[in-house]
């Protein structure tokens, strides 16, 4: 490595931190622990925000694996967590098949490949396209489908939407959990296995092949990465998770309408991406934060000011953290390293502690001579 670029890729205060295996097992232990407590101490509203909260991290995090990982443009990712509430409502015995239930497990899996396959159709088309293009192309998923989902009406209830009962506490649990905190734990243990799985995914050999795509395609093909099948396989990853927070939603909220799949809950999305930390999972968290209580703060705060509170948060995160809230701590990190070089580095030379250099010992009076020496000969 070279000497000068070295003290550039000096690890990150987390990193170090992390790198040890105890510390590692010991943060995941207080993860852990909190997030089985916390319900049994919050309201039932504060329990409902929070599972909100896991649900859009889901859908938030398949759409960062397609635009901060792979470098893809989406603008339809309410589409696929529609169509997946959609189809969970389904599964729990919505107006499709009436009093009639899938088991919870068949449930989950239809509401991940079903969009998933709609998301590699889609993909097929969608990943010969570049910029406004393809944009445009995921524009028209949610555009089409409230429409689309206000004529199925036997399908998904038309204006009226589709609700259902589901999801109960167990006979087992019922005398010590309440249906709001048996609901959270199920949408925080599929977050956490997504989470999981979107993890390895991006470290591993295919998220290197999505950086590599979204860095410079004329490399990767180089490489020997094909970049319209990884741009496919990106879309449908994205998809499925949709899918699955739509799931998800079902579990919480327990109704679900074309309002899902409205264009503004994709907007929203993108934004709350970016305001977490876009190519990052930690930043998916924050970003799904950012979705659920930055809204409610703004309507306390003025109703019909809410558009534009939440916008000029967006612009001060832009403005003042570019990489998002999860960068942060590196930006302090940074700015702290830079205070101390200045306050530590060595003051600037005095003229009046310089030491006289004796004459004819100079550079130039050695230049002169040795230019001499060069005429005499």
């Amino acid at each position: 490595m070279n000497d000068f670029t070295s003290p550039l890729r000096t690890p990150s205060l987390w990193s170090r931190l992390t790198a040890n295996v105890w510390v590692r097992i010991a943060l995941v232990v207080i993860v852990a622990v909190v997030l089985v407590v916390l319900p049994l101490t919050q309201s039932k509203f504060v329990n409902l925000q929070i599972s909100m909260m896991a649900v859009f991290a889901v859908a938030i995090l398949g759409l960062n694996i397609l635009m901060g990982y792979a470098g893809q443009v989406s603008l339809g990712q309410s589409a696929f967590l529609g169509f997946g509430a959609y189809i969970a409502a389904w599964g729990a015995g919505g107006p499709l098949f009436g009093a009639g239930r899938w088991p919870e497990i068949v449930t989950l899996l239809v509401c991940a490949i079903v969009p998933a396959v709609l998301g590699l159709l889609v993909a097929l088309a969608a990943a010969r396209l570049r910029g406004l293009a393809l944009a445009m192309l995921t524009i028209a998923l949610p555009i089409i489908g409230i429409p689309l989902a206000k004529r199925l009406e036997e399908f998904t209830g038309a204006g009226y939407g589709s609700s259902v009962s589901w999801m109960q506490v167990p006979d087992w649990a019922a005398g010590f959990l309440e249906n709001d905190q048996w609901r959270y734990y199920i949408v925080v243990l599929i977050a956490v296995v997504m989470f999981l799985l979107a993890r390895n995914l991006v470290n591993g050999r295919i998220g290197r092949a999505f950086r590599i795509v979204k860095e410079n395609e004329a490399v990767a093909i180089s490489m020997g990465i094909s970049p319209y099948r990884y741009k496919v396989l990106a879309f449908t990853i994205s998809s499925m998770f949709g899918g699955v927070a739509g799931f998800m939603y079902i579990v919480v909220q327990q109704y679900t309408s074309s309002e899902t799949l409205s264009f503004h809950n994709s907007i929203n999305m993108v934004a709350a991406m970016v305001i977490g930390g876009a190519g990052s999972i930690l930043g998916s968290v924050f970003g799904a934060i950012y979705f659920v209580v930055a809204p409610r703060i703004a309507n306390e705060i003025n109703p019909t000011l809410t558009d534009l509170i939440t916008g000029a948060v967006l612009l001060a995160v832009l403005f003042l953290a570019p990489g998002g809230i999860v960068s942060i701590p590196r930006r302090l990190a940074q700015a702290g390293r830079a205070l101390r070089r200045r306050f530590r580095g060595a003051p600037p030379p005095n003229p009046s502690d310089r030491t006289p250099t004796p004459v004819g010992t100079g550079p130039e009076s050695t230049e002169k001579k040795n230019e001499g020496k060069r005429q005499g000969q």
